[in-house]
């Protein structure tokens, strides 16, 4: 598959590490590590959505980010120290599979072949691209405007724009609460614009959308 967030990086760094690479798969609901667990590799997703959460002070869970296909997740462990821990628990929200990369089999390959760290390199800076944007809109932007962002990020990430999420969870990637969330998409709806059911909705008009989320 394309990896959007390796473009640029040689494509034969990307086959040796994906040489390397364990497949795993997972189930609907099944967690791929825990929050506090040892983190001991990075997962380039192939198949499936998982959501990234975390436990707040006050006990509640959060959903700090959803990926998908050509995405990656636990990126930290292959330049954190062995006794690193798991700074979030992430979940297979559907059927998934992943390529595992241990720290152990990169370290080993970074050896022999330098040039694969530049593929690390090019997944923690997408990283941090896409955590400077939220902390933007975290900052600058209202509740609404990032209710329809996150909206329209997720549907991006499936063909047939069903987003299947609770209205808590699109809150939780929203930074805000559960009932922003039903406000705004209500009036959505009222637009036509998303269908509402039972723990999902539909965007039926993704560029209305993109033109409001901007």
């Amino acid at each position: 598959m394309e990896w959007e967030l390796l473009r640029g990086v040689p494509a034969e760094d990307v086959r040796r590490l994906l040489e390397v690479a364990r497949r795993r798969t997972f189930s609907r609901g099944e967690v791929v590590f825990h929050e506090g667990d040892p983190a001991d590799s990075l997962h380039l997703v192939a198949k499936g959505r998982f959501a990234v959460r975390v436990r707040t002070p006050l006990g509640d869970e959060a959903v700090l980010a959803l990926c998908g296909p050509g995405q990656a997740f636990g990126e930290l462990a292959l330049v954190s120290g062995g006794d690193a821990i798991r700074a979030a628990t992430v979940e297979s929200i559907e059927a998934g599979e992943t390529h595992a990369v241990y720290r152990r089999e990169f370290e080993r390959l970074r050896t022999d072949h330098p040039g694969v760290t530049d593929v690390l390199v090019a997944i923690l800076a997408e990283q941090v691209r896409q955590r400077d944007a939220l902390l933007l809109d975290a900052y600058y932007a209202p509740a609404e405007k990032r209710v329809l962002r996150r909206l329209r990020d997720v549907a991006s990430m499936y063909a047939d724009g069903v987003v299947r999420l609770t209205q808590d969870d699109l809150a939780s990637l929203a930074g805000t609460s559960r009932a922003t969330v039903n406000r705004v998409l209500r009036e959505e709806e009222r637009r036509g614009t998303v269908a509402l059911e039972r723990g999902r909705c539909t965007v039926r008009d993704p560029d209305g959308l993109a033109r409001r989320a901007r």
